[in-house]
């Protein structure tokens, strides 16, 4: 997973801990549904899968939340990395692209969770007009820009095929959007001051195979 465009934020947190704090957070939450209510840094950088020194130089970017001897609150220091990196709130989400990656992520039930709701899927195809995916209306394209207005979206996913995927973002920007996720298996462009964060399973993959690869030449 790489970014086209980062902004730091206003604490100057490197990149590469933004990156690790909603791992934290996910680690976190399962201690906290394992009803762990403290735990030493050796503990959740395990949990993590980062070592523990690593761990205790990102939190320290956020202010010190540990107590020598006891380790960390694990309710506050959620809420503390839940703070940081927005997701206290409510960010209302926009899908553009209802095929079948469009309808599993529209049925995540994670975003809801993590503080995120989708909004609103949209699609060109007319034939997928009409349709419920996890409750919500598949309306068309061209109703962007009013549903980001009415709504205050600030971000979208794009799950189109990659001929589109440009457009779409294109029209994202143009209508507000500063914050764009995109899982069609192409590069998109965009202006200084909008996010991207590109997400292609089959780069993984094939990072995965290369790996595979190696093992089996030992």
């Amino acid at each position: 997973m790489t970014a086209r465009s980062t902004s730091e934020t206003a604490r100057d947190i490197p990149e590469a801990t933004v990156a690790r704090l909603p791992v934290y957070l996910r680690a976190l939450n399962t201690l906290a549904d394992d009803e762990i209510r403290t735990c030493s840094s050796e503990d959740l950088a395990s949990a993590a899968g980062v070592n523990s020194a690593k761990l205790r130089k990102d939190l320290s970017y956020l202010g010190s939340y540990g107590t020598r001897g006891v380790g960390y609150d694990v309710d506050y220091l959620r809420y503390q990395i839940a703070r940081e990196i927005g997701v206290t709130q409510d960010w209302p989400v926009v899908i553009v692209g209802i095929g079948n990656l469009g309808h599993a992520l529209a049925n995540y039930s994670g975003f809801r969770s993590r503080g995120f709701h989708v909004v609103a899927l949209l699609d060109a195809d007319e034939r997928r007009h009409g349709e419920h995916v996890a409750g919500v209306l598949v309306r068309p394209f061209d109703d962007l820009e009013a549903i980001v207005a009415e709504q205050g979206v600030a971000i979208g996913v794009i799950a189109t095929p990659a001929a589109a995927a440009q457009d779409v973002a294109d029209r994202m920007v143009a209508c507000g959007i500063t914050s764009v996720l995109n899982f069609a298996p192409t590069v998109i462009a965009v202006p200084d001051g909008v996010d991207v964060r590109k997400v292609d399973l089959s780069i993984e993959l094939q990072i995965l195979a290369y790996h595979e690869q190696r093992k089996a030449q030992l």
